[in-house]
């Protein structure tokens, strides 16, 4: 199947699922993973794609057009999980997450093992990996941190399944401890709200005794991270913190960078 066809498929299939239940005045409605598959399967898509169509369209691409002509002014839909096998539509007021392109770059050496850069492909899991190598959470969020889990799949209540790229825990000077759940995005993925609703949802329930700190992460380039610290406001995700950090040799640090480093200080 080219990706053309692929494309047009799942668009079809997303329209199709929408235009089932929506009706002029809702602003959400839920459907099943199993209508996917049956709308998906009509049109030519493998049961293993269909879940692909949901992960796309809550991740990586936009809705089709005639699903977004539907949406208010300051409003625009999107697709949560509301329990096992369950998905919503839901009209949330617009709230892009993107790097500032403004702020400055803030050097940092690079201690990416060779082996490690030589072999990752840029995706989601080597931005991880420099992350931890270069431990730019514990520097980002001034606090020392640990891996506790990656790729980490639970449950959450009244949600469902979920899955988070990195799982940190940590603690600061005076023994305050903290669990911070890191979502990783490169190429043209946005970083989701939605997926920020659904770690603050699990450290919650899971960790309640601790203090969540949701972190972000994008390639800006292969060696420029931006990283957000994110939370809820008014019912909407909004920045706390954003940082660009470049990874560079030791010998691209400069008397003069130095110098500016130490007057932020």
């Amino acid at each position: 199947m080219s990706r053309l066809e692929k494309s047009r498929i799942y668009s079809s299939t997303i329209r199709e699922i929408f235009f089932r239940y929506y009706e002029p005045g809702l602003n959400q409605f839920e459907f099943s993973r199993e209508e996917i598959v049956d709308i998906g399967r009509n049109l030519g898509l493998s049961a293993k794609n269909c879940g692909d169509v949901i992960y796309s369209y809550r991740f990586r691409r936009p809705l089709p057009q005639e699903i977004r002509e539907t949406q208010p002014p300051d409003l625009e839909w999107i697709i949560e999980l509301a329990g096992r096998g369950v998905y919503r539509f839901s009209l949330e007021r617009v709230n892009r997450i993107v790097p500032n392109m403004s702020l400055v770059e803030i050097k940092i050496p690079d201690s990416t093992p060779e082996i490690v850069e030589k072999y990752s492909s840029g995706d989601e899991q080597a931005l991880l990996a420099k992350i931890r190598y270069n431990r730019l959470i514990d520097i980002f969020l001034g606090i020392t941190a640990y891996s506790l889990q990656n790729h980490l799949r639970t449950t959450v209540r009244e949600i469902g399944q979920i899955e988070i790229d990195e799982v940190y825990v940590g603690l600061n000077q005076r023994g305050s401890q903290f669990i911070v759940p890191v979502q990783a995005k490169s190429g043209s993925d946005q970083i989701s709200v939605v997926q920020t609703k659904q770690d603050l949802a699990y450290c919650t329930e899971k960790f309640p005794e601790l203090v969540c700190r949701p972190v972000s992460a994008q390639f800006i380039d292969n060696n420029l991270i931006s990283i957000f610290e994110l939370t809820i406001s008014d019912s909407e995700v909004r920045i706390v913190e954003e940082k660009h950090y470049k990874l560079v040799t030791a010998q691209e640090i400069s008397d003069m960078d130095l110098e500016h480093y130490r007057a932020d200080y």
